[in-house]
């Protein structure tokens, strides 16, 4: 045995002994891509069938921030600035030489490939292997050089294939594409708050957390969605039939950390658009950048907290994801207490070599209470205090439950998407605008005191439908042409019943019936649509629209009086089965009808020129009626819109990655029918015509460590026999978002190398005096939010407030009459009510992630 010893001695004798520890060069560790934005296939080229790749050398900082990008091979320009505008926004690792993180170069092409599907997965951390320079020239705080690295054999470079959602043609100035980006970090209470970002938007809500936010856009009342399309990637959120407002849509079931961007429409300008785009339409897009599993805890003022738990297949899309979201509070104030739970799953997925699947599932479950208005003259009298209630009975119970499952397909010149969806949809509400006013002593009824006005209304909604379109692309005169055919098939069968409660009876019975419907409607249409280019910048977009809207109704409460004394006196009932003289029928009546809408849209665009885009404008659109308000065969008085409008924009990359947007639109707006709230009633009621005109404007600036917005509207809207202004619409709007964001390279030698980052955001709203019933003016609106927060690797804390300054605001304003009981002797003439906004709310949140940290 001693001669294996010998031997061991004589191997360890003759190892190469390491040279001094000076004369070691340290190791480079190329940078590993954690975060990528995908590049947005260019429509036209997606239209044409046109393939490219895109060769980008990309400068890392020691940061892990892109610093500087340069086309190494150029696919041509669209395919350039597509790539570019996509690697901008990722995050990496930063190279190390040893353990000093340093500047370096990569090299990243992007390959824009058909068929129309999403980006393939990046490698994983094990196998992305980059080029980077030797290390005799990667030092710490070099400049990136124009020359191309040479590649070290044993590594490859990051390769992205681009198969990409292909974004709908540009109708025009108003047509926005909202990626949320950086501003993803401003305060926002809910996924509604996103709108903010497009011109024109306001969000009030009388109705607390659980209610559906009265939205305020470019000079509609669109109260909770009667004038705005709203769609989650198409599956429609607006309810037909709902009582409490035709084209009720509560956006509060989507998780606002999911949505990725946001498609605003200001106007009727794409024939895909269909029923309840008066105003316009939005579309939410749903993402998940971050991979790996996240928690999210939140602790804030007024017994407020929120736990929400994310996770994204590490590695997987953005388009495959789970969430759950868990909301309490107490509410600041009385009567504001609530609470609510979602749960968000999609899986994003190819079936074969040209077509992406995609199925979505979605529950939500609300319970909230609300403090409804207060009388201005009992505010300052001292009878009641800013934030309290008169009926603590006023709240909501509401919750949805949906699946969707969509196909997107794409073959030579021809590409597809269909998706089929099924929605179930149950609403309480209960409200009281009024107070004790309405309960009048009736002749047949027995004698009775004021009950009380309180709404109880429950609405039940089943939705299935489906969508699609077909696409071909040809090459005519040297550009791209492409025409588009589509269809839509929605059904609702609805159930909905308003009552009115006995505010001092035991246990609070039902005093009274105002409606009990049975609903089934139908939308089945089609839309065909062009995009013509006669040169590189001269286009014509638009096409037509045409739906069917059927009606089936079962009013089962159609008789609520006699015309004269019964031999059989009705007493307090409510729906009648006895009518004029004795003379019998049943207190529920059918009616049915069916109309059509032909809805004609078109742009003109002119550019782009150094940047700068010229955009005109026409349209229809169409709302569709309320059952309650349905004659048997009686064509059906949609609400039709004319609208027409000019703009200008310009988009252009002003200095390195610095990003600059700017629009401003003028438009005009006629309405036949529009709807007006009616606070006896508690919803819309038809009303006159009116016509707006106003111009929107807006400008973003972003880069790779801040990003800024900010939109402009002013708006005048007047009724068309009066001339009057309509009441309630804000005819100034202003809005900012702005967020820095980036690493802190100073405190990276205390923390092991790894950097802190750190983002502030900020959202300020400014809304005018807007006009009231009666010839009053509101208060103005000002409010500041703020968000701070600091991250180390896969740990990050916050603190968000609203409402900074924390201002004493009027959220909603109304002039009519009302008795709440709250004086000996109260005025029957219309006076000030309101409903107040919320104080500064202070949230602190802690988040841990596991397999997706920087």
């Amino acid at each position: 045995m001693r001669w294996r010893a010998y031997l061991a001695f004589a191997c360890v004798a003759a190892w190469p002994l390491p040279a001094h520890p000076e004369e070691i060069p340290p190791s480079v560790t190329p940078p590993v891509a954690i975060e990528r934005v995908d590049a947005v296939y260019p429509p036209e080229a997606l239209a044409a069938g046109q393939e490219a790749t895109v060769e980008l050398f990309v400068t890392v900082g020691s940061d892990g921030k892109v610093a500087d990008v340069a086309v190494a091979g150029s696919g041509g320009e669209t395919f350039d600035q597509a790539a570019i505008a996509a690697v901008k926004q990722w995050k990496f690792t930063p190279a190390r030489k040893g353990d000093e993180p340093i500047e370096s170069r990569i090299r990243v092409p992007f390959r824009f490939a058909l068929p129309a599907v999403e980006a393939k997965p990046m490698p994983s951390e094990s196998t992305a292997a980059t080029s980077v320079q030797p290390p005799s020239s990667v030092v710490p705080g070099a400049a990136a050089t124009t020359s191309e690295p040479p590649a070290q054999k044993s590594e490859a470079p990051i390769d992205v294939t681009v198969r990409g959602r292909a974004r709908p043609p540009s109708r025009g100035a108003s047509d926005y594409q909202l990626d949320i980006g950086g501003l993803a970090t401003v305060p926002r209470q809910n996924a509604a708050e996103a709108l903010k970002l497009a011109p024109g938007i306001l969000l009030t809500n009388e109705g607390g957390e659980g209610h559906a936010e009265q939205v305020f856009l470019r000079g509609f009342d669109a109260r909770e969605g009667q004038d705005i399309e709203f769609t989650v990637d198409g599956v429609p959120i607006n309810e037909s039939g709902n009582l409490h407002g035709n084209g009720y849509s509560d956006t509060h079931f989507i998780i606002p950390e999911l949505v990725d961007s946001l498609r605003v429409v200001e106007g009727p300008f794409d024939p895909r658009q269909g029923n309840y785009a008066v105003a316009g339409s939005a579309d939410y897009h749903l993402a998940l950048a971050q991979r790996g599993i996240t928690a999210r805890l939140s602790q804030g003022s007024f017994g407020t907290s929120r736990q929400l738990l994310t996770y994204g297949p590490p590695g997987g899309s953005p388009g495959s994801f789970a969430a759950v979201d868990i909301y309490q509070t107490s509410g600041f104030g009385q009567n504001r207490d609530g609470r609510r739970a979602t749960v968000m799953a999609q899986h994003e997925g190819q079936a074969g070599a040209s077509s992406l699947y995609r199925l979505t599932a979605t529950a939500y479950a609300a319970s909230f209470h609300t403090a409804g208005v207060l009388r201005d003259d009992d505010y300052r009298a001292g009878r009641v205090g800013f934030y309290d209630t008169y009926d603590p009975m006023q709240g909501e119970d509401s919750s949805r439950y949906s699946l969707a499952a969509s196909l997107e397909s794409h073959a030579g010149k021809f590409a597809s998407q269909n998706q089929a969806f099924l929605v179930y949809r149950p609403l309480r509400l209960r409200e009281n605008f009024t107070g004790f006013l309405l309960d009048v002593q009736e002749p047949q009824q027995s004698p009775h005191g004021q009950r009380g006005d309180l709404i109880d209304l429950h609405n039940t909604a089943w939705t299935v439908g489906a969508r699609g379109t077909a696409r071909v692309a040809e090459e005519m005169r040297g550009q791209p042409q492409e025409i588009e055919v589509g269809y839509f098939a929605r059904g609702d069968v609805v159930s909905s019943m308003q009552q009115r409660i006995d505010a001092a009876a035991t246990g609070h019975p039902p005093y009274r019936t105002d409606v009990d419907l049975d609903s089934i409607l139908g939308d089945i249409g089609f839309h065909a649509d062009a995009n013509l280019r006669f040169t590189r910048w001269l286009s014509v977009r638009g096409g037509v629209r045409r739906d069917l809207f059927t009606f089936d109704v079962n009013d089962k409460c159609a008789v609520q009086s006699v015309d004269a004394r019964s031999r059989n006196p009705a007493g307090d009932i409510s729906c009648i089965s006895q009518g004029t003289l004795g003379a019998y029928r049943e207190p529920n009546q059918r009616t049915s009808t069916a109309s059509t809408a032909f809805l004609p849209r078109g742009s003109l665009i002119l550019g782009p020129f150094w940047g700068f885009t010229a955009s005109a404008s026409a349209g229809m659109g169409v709302r569709s009626i309320d059952p309650s308000y349905i004659i048997q065969d009686t064509a059906t008085p949609f609400a039709s819109i004319k609208a027409y409008e000019g703009g200008i924009s310009y988009q252009h990359r002003v200095w390195r990655n610095w990003e600059l947007g700017v629009r401003s639109v003028l438009f005009e707006t006629a309405v036949d029918h529009d709807l007006i709230f009616d606070q006896t009633a508690g919803r819309n009621i038809v009303g006159a015509g009116t016509t707006r005109v106003g111009s929107a404007n807006s400008a973003r600036l972003s880069s790779s460590f801040f990003d800024v917005a900010a939109n402009l509207t002013y708006v005048k809207a007047t009724f068309d026999d009066t001339h009057l202004l309509v009441p309630y619409i804000p005819d100034l709007v202003f809005r900012w978002d702005g967020a820095v964001f980036g690493n802190l390279p100073w405190w990276r030698a205390r923390l092991r190398g790894h950097a802190l980052y750190a983002s502030f955001a900020t959202g300020i709203t400014y809304v005018g005096p807007r006009p009231l019933p009666y010839g009053d003016r509101s208060d103005t609106i000002f409010t500041v939010d703020s968000n701070l927060r600091v991250g180390w690797r896969f740990v990050e804390v916050g603190v968000s407030a609203q409402n900074l300054l924390d201002t004493k605001y009027r959220l909603g304003e109304y002039n009519y009459a009302s008795d709440f009981h709250s004086q000996p002797f109260p005025t029957l003439v219309p006076v000030r009510h309101f409903s107040a906004g919320a104080p500064r709310m202070l949230m602190f949140t802690v988040a841990l992630n596991y397999g997706g940290w920087r």
